[in-house]
């Protein structure tokens, strides 16, 4: 009988088998203000840029049809 009570305590362990969830990670509040101010400093790009620029053919490629 005492074969098949040690594998279910090895499972349970110290704490009695109560489940305390994830453990929970102190993170630095984030500040809006700062974040903003940051945003508003990133400089508007003088030329939309195009991923797919170069595997589309050019406008004039289009026309030469």
């Amino acid at each position: 009988m005492s074969l098949l009570i040690a594998p279910v305590h090895a499972q349970i362990g110290q704490n009695g088998g109560a489940y305390r969830g994830p453990p929970v990670v102190e993170r630095p509040k984030i500040d809006e203000k700062a974040y903003k101010a940051a945003l508003d400093r990133i400089p508007d790009p003088n030329k939309k840029y195009d991923p797919w620029g170069v595997a589309r053919p050019t406008e004039s490629a289009k026309g030469a049809k």
